[in-house]
């Protein structure tokens, strides 16, 4: 074969390599109810808004607040054999290789406050600063290094996973701190184990809105459409290990009840 001819693949394989890093995404993936594909390449990106600098420092939890990282220690996690097993340094926790880690502790309805850094940019699209937020150890906020880091809609940071992208890209540059506070309102089942109400999410991203009481279709898939399955009340809050060594710190959580007093009737 001659050395023309080898050349040729090559060049192809780059150009479509370089194209994946334009556009990165999928066009062969099952459709979602809004008309867009999981991780389409073609779903429009949010526009991007400058949040301004991150927090030197953390910010103080509220009174009625479950503090589950204060940067001094990892009593209040788990590792998925035992203990966890990520480093503490200059006050937050960061990813070892070890895997996902998860709270002692369930929870439900929930507010939950936590900040995370992501490193010096290497890779790209998915694999530059990836981690994740999950509730009940299945419902995933996204967690991206998304600062002049194209990647599919449904995919960059405070996306829904594989199902709904944030209303704007406020991510601040590495090495700087993003904050998450995010409400999270569990799906209800009836006895027969079909969905009375879905889970629902609203994300403040570094104090701007990109996800107001949104409803998941399911547990977050990839590649894939969620379909929900029925469990208990309360669950773990699990922060995952995507081989990025990404930075938390400041993690505290609060219920949510929704159930407000009824007035006494008027006499």
């Amino acid at each position: 074969m001659s050395r023309i001819a080898l050349l040729v693949p090559f060049a192809a394989l780059l150009q479509l390599a370089v194209g994946q890093e334009k556009n990165p995404g999928y066009t062969d993936t099952p459709v979602l109810p809004d008309g867009f594909r999981v991780h389409g390449a073609n779903r429009p990106r949010p526009a991007v808004v400058d949040p301004g600098p991150g927090p030197k420092t953390p910010s103080k939890p509220p009174a009625d607040a479950t503090v589950l990282f204060d940067g001094s220690n990892l009593d209040a996690w788990q590792g998925r054999k035992g203990e966890a097993k990520w480093k503490l340094v200059d006050g937050a926790m960061e990813v070892t290789r070890t895997g996902d880690i998860r709270t002692k502790q369930q929870f439900g309805d929930c507010q939950l406050h936590i900040e995370w850094m992501a490193p010096p940019p290497k890779g790209h699209s998915q694999g530059r600063g990836n981690s994740g937020v999950f509730f009940f150890g299945r419902y995933e906020v996204q967690v991206l290094d998304s600062f002049e880091n194209p990647t599919y809609a449904d995919g960059q940071a405070a996306a829904l996973y594989g199902q709904k992208p944030p209303l704007l890209n406020v991510t601040r540059p590495p090495g700087q701190w993003n904050v998450y506070d995010i409400v999270f309102i569990a799906p209800r089942f009836k006895d027969d184990g079909t969905v009375a109400s879905p889970a629902r999410v609203t994300v403040v991203h570094n104090g701007v809105v990109v996800q107001l009481d949104e409803a998941l279709l399911g547990p977050t898939a990839h590649k894939s459409l969620p379909k929900y399955k029925a469990h208990g009340p309360k669950g773990s809050i699990k922060l995952q290990d995507h081989g990025n060594p990404m930075r938390f710190r400041n993690i505290w959580i609060r219920p949510v009840n929704l159930e407000r007093p009824k007035a006494k009737p008027a006499k």
